[in-house]
């Protein structure tokens, strides 16, 4: 789709700056390890990992979802092409299909070890605000790139169902990392719908139940449907920890060299 990028990026930069502006306005918390180092090695793996997706997409063998959907719409393959639909119901199940994928993904990658020595990185910052939201390791994005190329290459998802999720995947990602202190009606009622802030900041606590629950990133049915949700921390917002023991006290998690080299780490 013509001008795809240039979409994707208005849109990340429009939501990045909204919840900038609101964590400074109504913050949920006060930040342990301040913003500078964290910011500064956050916004550097958000760097390369963009780097690392457009290598991707532009490779003799595209292996990113945006790419293969036009692949699949030239040559017309893909089991969603099997079935005649209103158009706009073949993008809502695709929404909906490939928001279930990512809540496996997500909860895979706490369950197979080798796949949480790579997303604990992202467990290891010392706070959570919305650049947390883009604190990837480049294997962790390589990976599931690969895995979303290749359902969107079996499935045959519309390439505009493909865009349209990933923008959404991306700006409820930043919203939700945000550390902004909605009020709780409101909390209440978008939980019921999508992932809010103090739903995903569970995730984060370093207490390993807690962890372990609330994996979805846009739709909140999932972690109810499959058991995983987790309504408040034990020890109230205000009150837990978070990161990734036994690094929680230190400094290390905002250096970047640290960070990178993580995932080869061996301790647990």
């Amino acid at each position: 789709m013509e001008h795809e990028a240039f979409y994707r990026l208005a849109f990340f930069f429009g939501i990045l700056f909204v919840m900038i502006l609101l964590e400074i306005g109504i913050p949920k918390r006060e930040l342990s390890a301040g913003r500078k180092a964290r910011w500064g090695t956050n916004f550097s793996f958000a760097v390369i990992n963009s780097f690392l997706i457009r290598v991707m997409a532009l490779s003799s063998v595209p292996l990113v979802p945006m790419s293969v959907a036009l692949v699949g719409e030239h040559y017309g393959f893909g089991l969603f092409r099997l079935f005649e639909m209103p158009y706009w119901l073949e993008i809502l199940i695709a929404l909906l299909v490939l928001d279930f994928a990512i809540y496996l993904q997500h909860w895979a990658s706490h369950r197979f070890p080798m796949l949480w020595r790579v997303h604990r990185m992202h467990h290891s910052d010392l706070d959570v605000d919305v650049t947390t939201a883009v604190r990837f390791h480049p294997i962790e994005i390589g990976l599931s790139m690969l895995y979303k190329t290749i359902l969107v290459l079996i499935l045959g998802f519309d390439v505009l169902s493909v865009l349209l999720f990933e923008i959404i995947l991306n700006g409820m990602a930043l919203f939700n990392h945000s550390n902004i202190a909605l009020p709780k009606w409101l909390d209440k009622i978008l939980r019921i719908i999508i992932v809010t802030p103090d739903m995903h900041r569970v995730h984060h606590s370093i207490e390993r139940q807690e962890t372990d629950s609330n994996y979805g990133f846009n739709l909140a049915i999932w972690d109810r449907l499959f058991r995983t949700y987790i309504a408040q921390p034990n020890k109230g917002h205000q009150n837990m920890e978070i990161g990734l023991p036994p690094y929680h006290k230190g400094k290390l998690p905002t250096k970047f060299a640290w960070s990178f080299k993580l995932p080869f780490s061996s301790k647990n």
